[in-house]
């Protein structure tokens, strides 16, 4: 090897060195500046997604009061009263939380759902079909309208507060889980406001075999 061949190598290996580190600069400097484009144009991702949520919901995965100027579906009765869902407990029991901030277990009129939450007992036939319809029906955040009926007290044996639940899409949520045969029409003493039509809906779907009735009997 010549001497000039020797030395162009020894002056070549520092240009290869740097070229390397120019490279690594390079990519380091756009993974920096891909991250940069990332957290000043999609800030949402740092939030977990929560803008566009429910209006009933925070960022911080509490459940407030409902909005005082919630748009009222026409078929809810003038009576019936705001409330946000907070959890479903199964298909006839629901917590919510009320205009004044109380959070309220209700145990809806007129239906009884198969069972999926009783202690020390086995889950009913259809309980989860029931507890899916009812969660689906009541997103958490979501405002519905709470109607009483003297017929039947204010609350139950375990504190829970009889109501009608008015769904935000104006269906009357104990009637559409009778009609869909997700659960039976249920008179625990006294006649309701609506009995006659949870009955009937009740022998249309015993009827025509829907939910339970097909599935359980």
């Amino acid at each position: 090897m010549s001497r000039s061949t020797a030395a162009q190598r020894r002056r070549s290996r520092p240009r290869a060195r740097t070229r390397g580190a120019d490279r690594r600069a390079l990519i380091g400097l756009a993974v920096v500046l891909v991250g940069a484009v990332v957290v000043i144009a999609f800030p949402q991702l740092l939030d977990g997604g929560a803008t566009g949520g429910s209006s009933g919901g925070s960022s911080d995965g509490t459940v407030r009061p409902p909005s005082a100027d919630a748009s009222v579906p026409s078929s809810v009765p003038a009576s019936a009263v705001p409330a946000t869902v907070e959890r479903v407990v199964d298909g006839d029991t629901v917590v919510v939380v009320a205009a004044d901030g109380a959070r309220e277990r209700l145990r809806l009129i007129g239906v009884d759902t198969p069972e999926t939450v009783k202690p020390d007992a086995p889950v009913d036939c259809f309980g989860p079909e029931a507890s899916a319809f009812t969660t689906d029906a009541l997103p958490v955040g979501s405002t519905v309208w709470l109607e009483d009926d003297a017929s039947q007290g204010d609350a139950d044996r375990y504190d829970r507060l009889l109501r009608y639940v008015w769904t935000e899409g104006g269906g009357l949520l104990n009637q559409q889980l009778v009609a869909s045969g997700l659960g039976e029409e249920d008179t625990y003493d006294q006649p309701y406001r609506y009995r006659d039509a949870f009955v009937a809906a009740e022998a249309a779907a015993r009827d025509s075999g829907a939910g339970l009735w097909g599935a359980c009997r």
